[in-house]
């Protein structure tokens, strides 16, 4: 009776230490994208700009590689910490949708300002940071699953095209 309670304070102890270490990490990675997202805010706003839009207008394409590797980083964080498998793709589907339109000169960094991947996956992150067995939510599963019918329907829709043309010149 006597070694199972020291086994369970030892098993208790050892899952604290995991814990706090698994803190650690994200708060590391939580300074990180900070940095690149709201390095310096803007006087009487809760807006800030980052060295991705800095470096992403100064020297194009260095911002969204910068960007990338940070991503990176914040989803390698996800997997180690357990998030679920759904959350990784909205993750996932962040850091495209991020990296897609900023690479549109002008229009681009004005749209890195303001879609911030980063700090949305943080925040994804940040959300499953106290739950011992992290659970995807609706939501999550609602942008996964329209992200899915979005690429399924860019995938059909000219295949769709082609044969309506098709048809209509030899039909």
């Amino acid at each position: 009776m006597v070694y199972e309670r020291l086994d369970s304070v030892a098993d208790a102890e050892a899952m604290a230490e995991h814990h706090l270490a698994r803190t650690d990490e994200v708060a590391k990675v939580a300074g990180a994208v900070r940095w690149l997202d709201d390095l310096v805010r803007i006087p009487g706003t809760k807006f800030g700009i980052g060295l991705d839009a800095i470096v992403g207008a100064a020297v194009p394409g260095l911002g969204d590689a910068i960007t990338g590797m940070v991503a990176l980083t914040l989803l390698r964080t996800a997997v180690r910490r357990g998030v679920p498998r759904v959350v990784i793709a909205r993750m996932f589907l962040n850091i495209a949708v991020d990296t897609l339109l900023g690479m549109v000169p002008v229009a681009g960094d004005l749209f890195d300002l303001l879609w911030r991947s980063n700090t949305r996956n943080l925040a994804l992150l940040e959300r499953h940071q106290g739950e011992l067995e992290p659970r995807a939510r609706t939501g999550d599963w609602m942008i996964v699953g329209a992200a899915a019918t979005l690429v399924a329907a860019s995938v059909a829709a000219p295949i769709f095209l082609i044969g309506w043309l098709l048809s209509a010149a030899f039909g």
